[in-house]
């Protein structure tokens, strides 16, 4: 069983930055793939970015310019440095890697 937490979510004035980190333990090998998705209040899960191993990236159009995956496959962690943030990106933010899912952390861009 892997188990993944989350951190690095809070409340932030539109404009500026925040990063969050995933940090995966347990039985952690072969953790190819690895992303950030979000939900919004009343709205559907949506991927924002993902990762895989060999290095490709994607991106949800709305957040490309804006955030950037970063990993340490060594270490199996994952993280996204979001910055510009607009009160549309407020939505609680999972970390995914391969089948896992973390439990959310909180992000709120407001004034």
């Amino acid at each position: 069983q892997v188990h993944l937490v989350e951190s690095g979510g809070g409340l932030v004035q539109p404009g500026g930055s925040l990063r969050l980190s995933c940090a995966a333990s347990g039985n952690s090998f072969n953790l190819n793939f690895m992303g950030w998705y979000r939900q919004a209040p009343g709205k559907e899960r949506e991927l924002v970015a993902t990762s895989t191993s060999g290095g490709a990236t994607n991106y949800a159009n709305s957040v490309k310019g804006r955030f950037t995956i970063s990993r340490d496959n060594a270490k199996n962690t994952v993280s996204l440095q979001m910055n510009s943030l607009k009160p549309e990106d407020t939505a609680v933010y999972y970390c995914r890697m391969s089948n896992y899912w973390g439990k959310g952390t909180l992000v709120t861009v407001s004034s």
